[in-house]
């Protein structure tokens, strides 16, 4: 019965997978990580996204995953269990985004900048009003979020350290302080959003 071999042998190799994971084996995770991002940012790109936005999506369902995993959420049914449970999460948390109102509100405000972006030479003395009004509402919404998020967008944003960097001062991994950097964009694009 070599398939009955086969199908036992790559169920072995996904609960010694879980294992690695849940022992934090930073080969196999950066691996995992690797392997399953390009199918991700092919999706999201392909459905009205772009790669920062499939960068940080993949991030946050890897994260979910991992969580997941190390809290016995997750137990594999196939060979292949693990990638598809990785590109199933990324992909429900970018039609969550591409259902809600944020996406609806920025989907606008990007095409504008988009334009910007690529004809220069056209930007009127009315954009320059309208884009310091929008300054304006970031600095003024910037001071109300909470000093642990203001912190990190400053060292990131202002200072140009590199995540690496401000996960070594906050002394928590890569992987979260990129979570944590797009958590707080997200309060402060929200903010934004809603005082406008």
């Amino acid at each position: 019965m070599p398939e009955k071999d086969t199908l036992t042998k790559n169920f072995l190799e996904q609960e010694e997978l879980i294992k690695a994971i849940q022992a934090n084996d930073e080969i196999v995770l950066k691996n995992l990580y690797q392997e399953n991002y390009y199918k991700t940012e092919k999706y999201i790109v392909d459905n009205n996204g772009d790669i920062a936005q499939a960068k940080d999506t993949y991030q946050e369902a890897f994260i979910a995953v991992w969580e997941n995993v190390q809290n016995n959420k997750f137990t594999p049914m196939n060979q292949t269990a693990l990638n598809g449970y990785i590109y199933s999460v990324a992909k429900n948390k970018w039609l969550n985004y591409l259902k809600s109102s944020a996406y609806k509100k920025t989907k606008k405000l990007d095409a504008h900048e988009y334009k910007i972006q690529n004809k220069p030479e056209e930007i009127s003395a009315e954009f320059d009003e309208e884009n310091a009004s929008k300054l304006e509402l970031v600095v003024t919404n910037f001071n109300t979020i909470d000093e642990a998020c203001k912190k990190l967008l400053e060292v990131f944003y202002y200072e140009n350290k590199s995540l690496r960097e401000i996960a070594a001062e906050l002394k928590i991994t890569e992987a979260s302080a990129r979570n944590k950097k797009y958590r707080c964009l997200e309060k402060l694009r929200t903010l934004v959003q809603t005082s406008n």
